[in-house]
């Protein structure tokens, strides 16, 4: 089972719900996606982390068999290669690793090499097998480190994705394949803004979903009016409580100071498990 824990804008407490979500359970695995700025582990503090680097094929070019024809730049869609008058250059962070300008040189003068684009990191801890990935600074393609993320997903146990903020790429990768999408918003306009955009991504994708409120009591009712005009279950309300931020303050999930709080995530859980049986 993948459920996937994902908002329109940043900062609405999407972490919060995933970590305190598979804090509330017996055997989960806790997938951080957002590759960029991964922070589930800043909650949960692990000691002892396994890494592994992620890389991606990059082509090179012998430049003595190389007669500046030109046919890999303009098979390549990104340009990430360009034939000048002496030499063709590379530029790595726009090449998407296809592979296409090995097949179209009929030299045979480009070769690949694995590049490093960043890592995974593992760790046990309690109930929670976390998995995060981190893109290296200065790479702009998040999708390869989140691919490699979500090879972890265990195909017989309970996986709980936290996606990155916003509606692209990077989120579609990481929404691809999940059976329910929890979507995080806050009662704000900006709030109601980017829950709304995302709703229409997650309805073209034909993935069921609900909404958590995070901070209820602050703002207007805009996104209550609108879950209910567009038939969209609110799963929660997290209120906006002085202790449970200053326990996130202190890198601490609310769960294990308010045991209260545990139960409530065990019956989102069960009620999710039976909405995704009910669909299938």
């Amino acid at each position: 089972m993948i459920i996937t824990v994902a908002s329109g804008k940043g900062g609405t407490g999407k972490t919060t719900v995933a970590v305190n979500l598979a804090l509330s359970l017996d055997s989960v695995n806790l997938l951080d996606c957002d590759v960029e700025e991964p922070n589930v582990h800043t909650l949960l503090h692990p000691s002892d982390i396994q890494t592994s680097p992620v890389t991606v094929p990059t082509p090179i070019v012998d430049q003595e068999k190389c007669t500046l024809c030109g046919k890999c730049a303009e098979f390549c869609q990104f340009n990430a290669m360009f034939v000048g008058k002496t030499k063709v250059m590379i530029f790595n962070e726009m090449c998407h690793s296809c592979g296409g300008c090995v097949i179209v040189c009929p030299e045979k003068a480009i070769t690949e090499v694995e590049r490093p684009v960043g890592n995974i990191h593992e760790s046990d801890i309690g109930n929670i097998h976390l998995v995060y990935g981190e893109l290296k600074i200065g790479e702009p393609i998040a999708t390869t480190i989140i691919h490699s993320v979500k090879t972890h997903i265990s195909k017989d146990g309970l996986n709980i994705l936290d996606a990155p903020p916003g509606t692209a790429c990077p989120v579609l990768e990481t929404m691809n394949e999940s059976d329910y999408l929890v979507l995080v918003t806050e009662p704000t306009p900006f709030g109601l803004h980017d829950l709304a955009m995302t709703v229409d991504v997650v309805r073209e994708l034909g993935i069921p979903l609900g909404v958590i409120i995070n901070r209820a009591g602050i703002g207007d009712d805009g996104v209550v009016n609108y879950c209910k005009e567009n038939d969209i279950e609110i799963l929660m309300e997290i209120p906006f409580d002085r202790h449970i931020a200053e326990l996130y303050s202190r890198g601490v999930p609310f769960v294990q100071e308010m045991p209260e709080w545990r139960q409530k995530f065990k019956d989102l859980f069960n009620h999710i498990e039976r909405l995704i049986k009910n669909a299938k």
